[in-house]
């Protein structure tokens, strides 16, 4: 457990929002050489890397399939879930074995409808963890919070 709340997604949550938010999540665990999804699937959970490594791939209309980077424990995917996007912009590719929890992009919508207040904080805790890789992903989730467009 603490092991969950030391990832740069979760650290610092209140105890409150730790207990809202941790119930929705479940293990994925795949091995080496797996997709996870491929880029235009339905864009439908977010991923906490607790162990392994994963690569994200992008192919361009107009190009080869190119690698954007490499996460590692700690780090999180699949964020177009949770974004409003309906289907994922990159490919997942496990590069080790690796244990993941995932959370639905919708049960977490849902959390925040119920939960707006306490809620507001994890998305900006989310916002931080993706922004090394989206670099306006606070602004972004601010704006859709300010402008209700945040809803289940």
């Amino acid at each position: 457990m603490q092991e969950v709340k030391d990832t740069p997604f979760l650290k610092d949550l209140t105890q409150e929002q730790f207990d809202l938010l941790f119930p929705l999540f479940e293990p994925f665990n795949a091995p080496a050489e797996t997709l996870i999804f491929k880029q235009g699937d339905e864009a439908a959970y977010l991923y906490i890397i607790l162990q392994g490594t994963v690569e994200i791939e992008y192919k361009p209309y107009d190009g080869p399939k190119i690698t954007i980077t490499h996460l590692h424990a700690g780090d999180i995917f699949g964020w177009s879930s949770v974004i409003g996007s309906p289907t994922y912009t990159s490919d997942v590719l496990t590069t080790t074995k690796v244990e993941t929890l995932r959370l639905r992009g919708k049960d977490l919508k849902q959390l925040y409808a119920d939960h707006p207040i306490v809620c507001q904080s994890i998305l900006v805790k989310l916002a931080e963890a993706v922004s090394p890789l989206w670099v306006h992903a606070k602004s972004q989730i601010q704006s859709m919070l300010e402008n209700n467009v945040y809803q289940p």
